[in-house]
């Protein structure tokens, strides 16, 4: 059972306690088998450079100068074939909840209110997408290890999974990072984008920016965050829609 959880009650215990092959995935993209087999195996070496490097190396930030005129949205412009989704949207979601549960001591039912009154980081970093664009944004919203701090990991948990709202089909989308890039200081759970709430093509009400990954990691329309102990037995069991369906890279790291 998840706990509903007040903005006074989350700060409180907040306080207390390989390269450009591998840009964003869209639906359009189709690799050889040759091709996948390479880019798996960049996959794995670049993630262990990473680990290796202990992951805390930071992606670009950019000044308000560089915004982009124009961000195109990646992916679908609204979540599709979920109705509590498109309740919350008419409602302007005011019930929205997103909930933290799995692994965790303490299971979380998040409101926009209770998020917002969260530290908030901004950064304006770039998205690229292997149908040809990047665009810069400026994104925020609380960082992702705060939110993870006031549930409790517990000892067992090794990824989180992000179940959204969004499809493509009969399986919602999601996706799934491990524990060095959900505690790096730039993931985050964006909340805004451009210094305004964030558009609906764009993710509303909530979106994960991990910043060094690429387009296909920035799941949006996120309802749901799960801690597991391993990604075996979860939809396709490769960690992501794209990553089940297309043999995408689990880790698409810049």
């Amino acid at each position: 059972m998840t706990e509903p959880v007040s903005r006074r009650a989350l700060l409180g215990t907040v306080a207390a306690g390989a390269g450009g092959l591998l840009l964003a995935g869209c639906d359009r993209v189709n690799r050889s088998p040759a091709a996948r087999a390479l880019l798996q195996s960049a996959e794995q070496a670049h993630l262990a450079s990473q680990r290796l490097l202990g992951g805390q190396a930071l992606a670009p930030e950019f000044t308000r100068a560089d915004l982009s005129p124009d961000f195109r949205a990646n992916g679908n412009h609204q979540a599709n074939g979920n109705p509590d989704w498109v309740r919350h949207r008419e409602s302007g979601f005011a019930d929205w909840r997103l909930r933290l549960d799995g692994l965790v001591l303490r299971p979380l039912e998040l409101s926009l209110e209770a998020l917002r009154a969260l530290p908030q980081r901004r950064q304006i970093t770039r998205h690229d997408c292997v149908e040809g664009w990047s665009a810069i944004g400026e994104w925020a919203g609380p960082q992702l290890g705060t939110i993870l701090r006031a549930a409790t990991l517990l000892p067992a948990a090794r990824y989180l999974v992000f179940h959204c709202a969004d499809s493509f089909g009969p399986v919602p989308y999601y996706e799934s990072i491990d524990l060095i890039d959900a505690f790096h200081p730039q993931t985050i759970l964006a909340l805004a984008m451009n210094g305004q709430p964030l558009p609906v093509r764009h993710g509303a009400p909530a979106r994960l920016r991990v910043e060094r990954q690429l387009g296909y990691k920035q799941a949006k329309y996120v309802m749901r965050i799960e801690a597991r102990a391993t990604l075996a037995g979860l939809y396709g069991g490769k960690g992501g829609y794209w990553e089940d369906r297309k043999d995408y890279a689990w880790y698409a790291g810049i």
